[in-house]
């Protein structure tokens, strides 16, 4: 079970790579910050079925493996507080970030900042000139925290999960060399 988060002024953020190995603490990580930020957003069952989907381990692995996803940890204080992933699109030179998550006792505090700039600069480095992601219409600190890094709306979706449930995000971009 992981510790709660206890700020220090002297603690070292570090941001480094995912691999196969981090996956099981990165799914446990999602459950923890899902069920602290999403209950008011979509439903608790919505909730227990998306983690289920989204971060069993052989889908992670699968996202690894086969799609070309890089996932990458926050550390504070050496301790596992935050992740994101992304990568490619269908569209040439158009990256998605597909998750961006912290604990929410860790917000605030530029690491979420930090995460995207990280993806940015490395998106950059492979010739990417754009990136993308989806966010829960409702999700309003999430697009607030967008908005501050340069991503702006660009459409509206509703994408069927199955069971009944759907994705009702925002599509929001950022032109990486502009």
């Amino acid at each position: 079970m992981m510790q709660p988060y206890e700020p220090d002024h002297s603690t070292t953020i570090r941001i480094l790579p995912a691999t196969e190995e981090h996956l099981p603490a990165l799914a446990e990580l999602a459950g923890i910050i899902w069920r602290q930020h999403y209950p008011g957003i979509i439903s608790d069952a919505q909730i227990e079925y998306m983690l289920a989907k989204m971060y069993a381990l052989d889908t992670l692995g699968e996202e690894i493996r086969a799609k070309g996803i890089q996932f990458v940890r926050l550390l504070a204080g050496g301790r596992f507080v935050g992740f994101t992933s992304y990568g490619p699109t269908s569209e040439p030179g158009v990256m998605k970030l597909h998750k961006c998550y912290l604990l929410p006792e860790m917000h605030g505090r530029g690491h979420g900042s930090s995460l995207l700039q990280h993806c940015a600069r490395a998106a950059r480095k492979l010739g990417t000139r754009r990136m993308i992601l989806a966010v829960n219409k409702q999700n309003t600190k999430a697009i607030t925290a967008y908005h501050r890094n340069g991503f702006n709306i660009t459409e509206s979706v509703i994408t069927d999960f199955g069971e009944g449930y759907v994705m009702d995000d925002y599509v929001m971009a950022k032109d990486l060399f502009s």
